[in-house]
């Protein structure tokens, strides 16, 4: 299984983008990909508050770091694409880590 990390939205409409986060990371699994969200993990109860500025960027900087070890970055654009998935995107980039943009909605 090759690692990807996982980029798609969180803030907005949260319970729609948690739905589709975890659809997101279903595909993946099909796809014979070991996915990693950051957004899923570290957004829950107890561990950050997205809403809190300071707690939201630490979220984001770990999740960077983490993608240091994924062999790719995954984009899930169904939504668009929002300024937190744009950050991974560039640091992606910045470091010479494969982008893949798919939607759910696509057929294979």
């Amino acid at each position: 299984m090759i690692r990807v990390i996982v980029e798609s939205p969180f803030a907005g409409d949260v319970e729609r983008n948690i739905t589709y986060a975890r659809a997101c990371m279903h595909d993946c699994f099909k796809r014979g990909e070991a996915p990693f969200a950051s957004h899923l993990l570290y957004t829950q109860k107890g561990v950050l508050d997205d809403l809190v500025t300071e707690e939201r960027s630490l979220g984001i900087e770990a999740g960077l770091a983490w993608g240091e070890a994924a062999d790719k970055t995954i984009v899930y654009t169904d939504f668009g694409i929002s300024g937190g998935m744009q950050l991974g995107v560039e640091r992606a980039k910045l470091i010479g880590r494969p982008v893949e943009f798919r939607k759910l909605n696509e057929q294979e």
